[in-house]
């Protein structure tokens, strides 16, 4: 009786770990899908754009 009893605690140790490793991985999945809507949502940001284009082109060096 004392080996059902490790036995089943064995088994329970084994379900507990495979329950975490789920939810490890479901916790990456939906992350990862967290930060592709974020790169998505950026991606539609326009860039900040000047009127004159020479603007910003030269920078002085010299203190």
């Amino acid at each position: 009786m004392e080996l059902q009893g490790a036995r089943t605690s064995g088994m329970s140790d084994a379900s507990v770990e495979l329950r975490s490793a789920k939810l490890a991985k479901n916790q990456q999945e939906e992350e990862g899908k967290q930060a592709l809507q974020l790169l998505d949502s950026a991606a539609g940001v326009p860039k900040p754009s000047s009127a004159d284009p020479a603007l910003g082109s030269t920078i002085d060096t010299f203190a």
